[in-house]
C-alpha cells in the first residue's frame, strides 16, 4: 500500500488553519444585489457599479436589469431586497402586500416639450396637434395629462397624444422631422436636441406641474427597500442610503466620468449622450419622510387617472422607511 507523507510541522498547521478559517467566514457572509434599471433612471447609482458598498458579514454586488417590470417580478418573488423602481410600480407592489418601502426619491421629473412647429410657442398652442408621449399610464403620460387638463385641454379632444413609438424613436423621429412635437425625458431630450438643434422647449414641465398641484418636482424613480430586510440590518441599509447618495453627488459633479461608467457597466446609454445630459437631469436624493409630499402628489394623480396602477388607495404610513 502506497503510504502518503503529510507535512505536519507547526507553520503547516498555522497555514491550514488559517485557510480553513477564511473558508468558514467567506461561507458565512450573505450576498445582496442592489437592481437598477438600465437607462437613464440607473445612471444616478452608476458609481456603486464601480464601487460596491462595504458592509460587513455581506457581499454586495450590482446588477442592472433591461425593464422595470422585470425587477419588480424579483421584488414580488422574494428575490430582490433593494433597488430603484417607478413610484408607482413600487406602490403597486407594497398594495398587494408585500413588505415593500420607499427609501429615498433618487429621481425627478427630466421631462421636456419639444418641437420644430413654429406654430407651437406654449401649451396653449397645442391644441389641434399630435404630441408622441412615450409609456402610456406612465408617470410622464400622467403629469402631462394633469397639466394639460389644468390650461383647460381635454387629452383625447382637444390634442392627440400618440403612444407608439419609444423613447429613442422619439428622439430619432425628432431628428428625422417624420414627427413634430414630442415629451422626452433626459437623457433622450438631449439626443434629440443634439441631432436637431432647431428644435425649442415648449415649456417648462417642472413649473406647469407645480401649477397644477404638484408639491414640487414629481417624483420619477425610487429607491426601495424590503421592510423585512431593512428591520433585520438597518446599518446595511443605512450605509447602503449613504452610498447612493454619495453615488448621485459624484455623478452630477463629474458627468464626462459618469457617463464613461454608465457605457462601460452597459446600462444601454453611450457615455457622451449621458454627460451631456446630466447637467439637464435631476438626479436627487430625498429620504422618504421628507418626499412623502410630493410622491403622494403624483400618486393622486394616479388615482384620478389610473388608480390601479398604485393599489386603488394611496399607500400608508409605513410604506416610508424611518431609520
Amino acid at each position: 500500500m502506497k503510504r502518503y507523507n503529510f507535512d505536519t510541522s507547526p507553520g503547516r498547521l498555522l497555514f491550514f488553519f488559517i485557510f480553513l478559517c477564511l473558508g468558514s467566514f467567506l461561507s458565512a457572509q450573505s450576498s445582496l444585489t442592489i437592481y437598477g434599471i438600465k437607462g437613464p433612471s440607473g445612471v444616478g447609482m452608476i458609481r456603486l457599479f464601480e464601487n460596491p458598498p462595504a458592509v460587513s458579514g455581506m457581499n454586495i454586488r450590482l446588477e442592472a436589469l433591461a425593464q422595470a417590470d422585470l425587477l419588480a417580478a424579483r421584488f414580488l418573488s422574494g428575490e430582490a431586497k433593494v433597488g430603484i423602481l417607478p413610484p408607482n410600480v413600487a406602490a403597486k407592489i407594497a398594495s398587494g402586500g408585500k413588505s415593500l418601502q420607499v427609501a429615498a426619491v433618487v429621481g425627478t421629473g427630466m421631462l421636456s416639450l419639444l418641437s420644430s412647429d413654429p406654430a407651437v410657442r406654449g401649451i396653449e398652442d397645442l391644441r389641434g396637434k399630435t404630441v408622441e408621449v412615450a409609456g402610456q399610464g406612465a408617470t410622464p403620460d400622467l403629469v402631462f395629462r394633469r397639466i394639460l387638463l389644468s390650461r383647460g385641454i381635454n387629452p383625447g379632444r382637444d390634442i392627440q397624444l400618440g403612444y407608439a413609438l419609444a423613447y429613442p424613436e422619439i428622439a430619432q423621429s425628432l431628428i428625422a422631422g417624420r414627427i413634430s412635437t414630442a415629451l422626452l425625458p433626459e437623457p433622450f431630450a438631449t439626443m434629440a436636441r443634439n441631432g436637431k438643434p432647431g428644435l425649442r422647449e415648449v415649456a417648462d414641465i417642472e413649473a406647469e406641474w407645480i401649477k397644477a398641484g404638484g408639491a414640487g418636482n414629481f417624483p420619477m424613480t425610487v429607491l426601495v427597500v424590503d421592510a423585512e430586510f431593512a428591520r433585520s440590518r438597518p446599518d446595511a441599509v443605512r450605509t447602503i442610503l449613504g452610498e447612493y447618495e454619495n453615488s448621485i453627488r459624484w455623478v452630477v459633479a463629474h458627468p464626462g466620468e459618469a457617463g464613461a461608467l454608465v457605457e462601460k457597466h452597459d446600462l444601454g446609454l453611450r457615455a457622451a449622450v449621458v454627460s451631456a445630459a446630466i447637467p439637464r437631469s435631476n438626479y436627487v436624493f430625498i429620504p422618504a419622510v421628507e418626499a412623502r409630499a410630493s410622491l403622494e402628489a403624483l400618486f393622486r394623480i394616479f388615482l384620478e387617472f389610473s388608480p390601479a396602477a398604485i393599489g386603488d388607495a394611496l399607500p400608508p404610513d409605513s410604506f416610508y422607511l424611518k431609520l
